[in-house]
C-alpha cells in the first residue's frame, strides 16, 4: 500500500489511560502517536524493527508537540489519522490528528524525528528505503512551526 496520504488508526481509551477525572491522560497522546506511526510505517509496507535490524538506522523521536482541542474518556472509541509531513535525507516529520468516533478533532500534533546510526550521529536515511515515501511530502519541502495538518 504505497500510494496511502494517511493512516487511520482505530484505538479506544483504556481504563489505565485515565486521570482522576475519568479523562484520557495527556501523555498517553504521545503513546498513541507511537502507536499510529508504527502501524503507518506497517501500511506502507515495512517495519521499524526490519529497518533497524536491515540497516542500522534509526529515527530517535527529536522534537514532539500536541495540542488539545477537547478530552476523551473511558471507553471512548477515537482514531489517530497519520501521515508524513516532510522528508529530508536525515530527518522526517509525522503529523497527526485525533478524532474522537464522531469525526470531530480532539487533539493535533507532530513527531519529527532523526535519522541515525547504532553509534547515535546522524545519517542519510537508506536509499532502499525512500521509496516507501516516495508519494509523501516532497523531500525538498520544508517543514515551518508544528506542521499538524493531516
Amino acid at each position: 500500500m504505497h500510494s496511502c496520504e494517511h493512516v487511520d488508526v482505530p484505538l479506544c481509551v483504556r481504563y489505565a489511560e485515565t486521570d482522576q477525572m475519568g479523562r484520557a491522560y495527556y501523555a498517553n497522546y504521545f503513546v498513541w502517536f507511537e502507536v499510529a506511526r508504527t502501524t503507518y510505517c506497517k501500511a506502507r509496507g515495512f517495519s521499524y524493527a526490519e529497518l533497524e535490524r536491515r540497516t542500522g538506522t534509526f529515527l530517535p523521536v527529536v522534537e514532539t508537540v500536541c495540542r488539545y482541542h477537547r478530552s476523551l474518556s473511558y471507553d471512548d472509541e477515537f482514531i489517530v489519522r497519520t501521515r508524513v509531513t516532510e522528508f529530508r535525507s536525515r530527518a522526517m516529520t509525522f503529523a497527526y490528528q485525533v478524532l474522537d468516533g464522531e469525526g470531530r478533532l480532539v487533539a493535533t500534533g507532530f513527531t519529527r524525528h532523526l535519522f541515525t546510526g547504532e553509534d547515535g550521529r546522524p545519517k542519510v536515511f537508506p536509499p532502499e528505503y525512500r521509496s516507501y515515501f516516495a508519494s509523501e511530502a516532497d523531500p525538498q519541502s520544508r517543514s515551518e512551526g508544528d506542521s499538524t495538518e493531516v
